[in-house]
């Protein structure tokens, strides 16, 4: 680990080490969507709330995922929360050149035609307000324009490199 104390020259730290403590940190399992000449979709963990007014989340994506050419330019955006049930959805979404809306995802077209899935624990659609480059990555600001609180089940969690449920 390598890490610099003077402040006027740049900060390194080691990314293994960066990841590890990461993976340590228990975060819910969002599928981020956008309509395109085809659907785009990817399994997001980094999903936050922003502000309460106006409604903001916001979401980070690598600039190297399939689905950045066309979410650089989306103007809209679905954010769906998966639950303890949907581990297979999220695997889905999350693997490089995956069939991600094929036969077994279960989709409908939504506001705007963002592609909404089913059987969500929660999903909104937002207006893209911002897109903040940040490394390798690009932070998506969203203002939530739609939505429903109210799907099945609980949350499905990512911890130390897989998907969990809560324990009571």
């Amino acid at each position: 680990m390598t890490a610099s104390t003077d402040l006027g020259t740049a900060m390194t730290f080691d990314s293994v080490v960066f990841r590890s403590v990461f993976r340590r940190h228990a975060a819910g399992v969002a599928v981020i969507t956008a309509a395109g000449a085809q659907p785009v979709g990817f399994t997001a963990t980094s999903l936050s709330s922003v502000a309460a007014d106006p409604p903001l989340l916001s979401f980070g994506i690598s600039t190297g995922s399939s689905s950045w050419p066309t979410l650089a330019d989306a103007p809209f955006v679905g954010v769906h929360l998966l639950g303890e049930h949907q581990e297979e959805l999220a695997a889905t979404f999350a693997r490089s050149g995956a069939d991600r809306f094929g036969r077994s995802t279960g989709w409908r077209r939504g506001p705007h035609g963002v592609p909404l899935l089913d059987d969500v624990s929660a999903w909104l659609v937002g207006r893209v307000v911002a897109r903040i480059p940040a490394g390798d990555h690009r932070i998506v600001v969203a203002q939530a324009i739609a939505g429903d609180p109210l799907g099945p089940g609980r949350p499905l969690l990512y911890h130390e490199g897989a998907f969990n449920a809560l324990r009571h």
